[in-house]
């Protein structure tokens, strides 16, 4: 119902629209306060990366900010990565993420970042005190912040748009009348837009979402993902369709699917009741780092990397390099 709405397809959209006013004009006004110097943003001592997107929702960030991690680490600087922790729920705040640490503590995109990279990582609601945690432990030259892009009290200096290239910003309208935080226009404000699946427009960044190999989350094994049949699957992301759609271009066909709600908790007894011992159940990473604890055998998730091959990616790598070297 709610991507009928945010689509246009549904007319309902229209009596949210007093509502959609109200955020517009409530957030506007606070990104105003910044701009003008009313309200004053903290600046951390080394230079930050925000990766966030315009509209609720999965878009793809969580990718993006592995595959910059991962090139940045592969060029010798030295980056941690923050978060809000949505999702989990942490006994005290901020919270730096060892191999110990739960998706109920920290969310599951944290963990799952920080078992992909090996950087480190902190949460925090205040994402001043994550920076801050972060830099007194690690001797760090980048700060990456996952999501944040509306945060407005930690600077940045540079800012990067994820944007899903298949439903992009639907009706237009802010929430919750349609999918956006902030309108199409703030684009003209950032340092770099980056589109996951569907056609770039002229000076975004073209990114596709690769698969590899299938991994059983009790025994490590992998194995290509079109040699399992008799498939349930399950994705608690932003987008399940997405995910569904990619096991099918893998040659999967699903004899059912399942869409969780985003950082959905999930126990033993809610996952195990969704397969049988003949079925394989097939799950998204963001999925998998819930669910280690009480995998079973049948249980398989599919990782995806994120692809950037397009000049304009290399060059914003090259900027994050110098930002950080100065």
């Amino acid at each position: 119902m709610i991507a009928r709405i945010w689509s246009g397809e549904s007319p309902v959209w229209r009596l949210l629209l007093p509502l959609s006013w109200l955020y517009g004009l409530v957030s506007g006004l606070i990104r105003l306060s910044y701009r003008l110097g009313l309200k004053k943003a903290w600046r951390a001592p080394v230079p930050v990366a925000v990766v966030g997107n315009l509209t609720a929702g999965g878009n793809g960030k969580t990718p993006v900010v592995i595959w910059l991690v991962e090139q940045l680490q592969q060029r010798g600087i030295r980056v941690g990565v923050v978060s809000r922790g949505y999702g989990g729920k942490a006994a005290s705040y901020p919270l730096l993420l060892s191999n110990d640490t739960s998706t109920a503590e920290a969310g599951d995109e944290p963990v799952l970042i920080f078992q992909r990279t090996g950087a480190p990582v902190a949460v925090s609601p205040a994402r001043r005190e994550a920076v801050q945690a972060l830099l007194h432990a690690h001797d760090l030259q980048l700060i990456i912040t996952d999501d944040g892009l509306q945060h407005y009290k930690l600077a940045r200096d540079k800012e990067i748009v994820v944007i899903d290239g298949e439903r992009r910003f639907g009706n237009g309208w802010w929430l919750p009348a349609g999918p956006m935080r902030e309108r199409a226009s703030r684009l003209r404000s950032v340092d770099a837009i980056i589109v996951n699946g569907g056609i770039a427009q002229a000076g975004e960044i073209p990114m596709q979402l690769r698969p590899g190999l299938a991994v059983n989350l009790r025994s490590g094994e992998r194995r290509d993902v079109a040699s399992f049949d008799n498939v349930v699957a399950m994705a608690g992301i932003g987008h399940p369709p997405r995910f569904f759609a990619t096991l099918e271009s893998c040659g999967v066909v699903p004899v059912k699917t399942v869409a969780l709600a985003d950082h959905q908790a999930l126990t033993q007894a809610s996952v195990s009741a969704l397969v049988n011992p003949q079925q394989t159940l097939l799950m998204t990473e963001k999925d998998a780092v819930k669910c280690r604890g009480f995998a079973e055998a049948n249980w398989w998730y599919l990782p995806v990397d994120a692809i950037m091959t397009d000049e304009r990616a290399q060059q914003l790598l090259t900027e994050l390099v110098t930002l950080a070297q100065r």
